[in-house]
């Protein structure tokens, strides 16, 4: 769970599996991503800046994170050794113990703000088939109120004489069955109508709709 928003990502190799890096990096919101390969898979999105070239070094300059993965264990292990030397961090496609990485991407479930990640040492395919489970039963209220509570939030944390306490309370109590039912039943607004009852500070806020 890292912001790679203004992170460039350097990701070593173009073929599928590379692919699959810069469609997962875009979908966290990347927008600085640079591939290094001497050949690229026809699908790599336009918003990846390519060089086409054998891994040299300086191709990790200004980098936030690394990404090893070329089929080849001899790039992929010197890929890390360099990104260690300047305290990149990096991970790779294979998983060879001697140079094993510093991070791993887990299977993702993207609801609209809500993100659920597996991991499971190593075992991707296992990892791929939990998150598609969580699926099929995610609750459909759980986004909803996800999306209220970002809307929500600034107006909390703009507002005067509201507390740290008090903000907290009102997200607790958001948190919960009740809230929900309410927020399906009557949207955004229903549910700051009930917060207010709870919390009359909010009265002084515009409500929300």
């Amino acid at each position: 769970m890292l912001d790679v928003t203004d992170r460039l990502s350097v990701i070593i190799g173009g073929g599928a599996v590379a692919l699959r890096k810069a469609r997962g990096l875009i979908e966290a919101g990347a927008t600085q991503i640079r591939m290094v390969s001497p050949d690229f898979h026809a699908d790599i999105p336009a918003i990846v800046e390519k060089i086409t070239a054998r891994f040299e070094p300086d191709h990790l300059t200004d980098a936030g994170l690394a990404f090893a993965a070329t089929d080849s264990r001899e790039i992929n292990d010197a890929i890390v050794r360099e990104a260690r030397r300047r305290g990149i961090w990096v991970t790779r496609a294979d998983s060879e113990e001697d140079e094993p990485g510093d991070f791993t991407t887990p299977a993702i479930l993207r609801q609209g703000p809500v993100v659920i990640t597996v991991a499971t040492a190593g075992a991707p395919a296992l990892a791929a088939m939990i998150r598609d489970d969580l699926a099929a039963h995610f609750d459909p209220r759980w986004r909803m109120m996800a999306e209220a509570m970002q809307a929500i939030r600034p107006a909390l944390l703009s507002a005067d004489g509201i507390s740290a306490e008090q903000r907290r309370e009102v997200f607790r109590s958001l948190a919960t069955p009740q809230a929900m039912e309410i927020l399906m039943a009557g949207g955004i607004g229903l549910l700051w109508e009930s917060l207010v009852l709870k919390f009359p500070p909010l009265e002084a806020l515009a409500p929300l709709k």
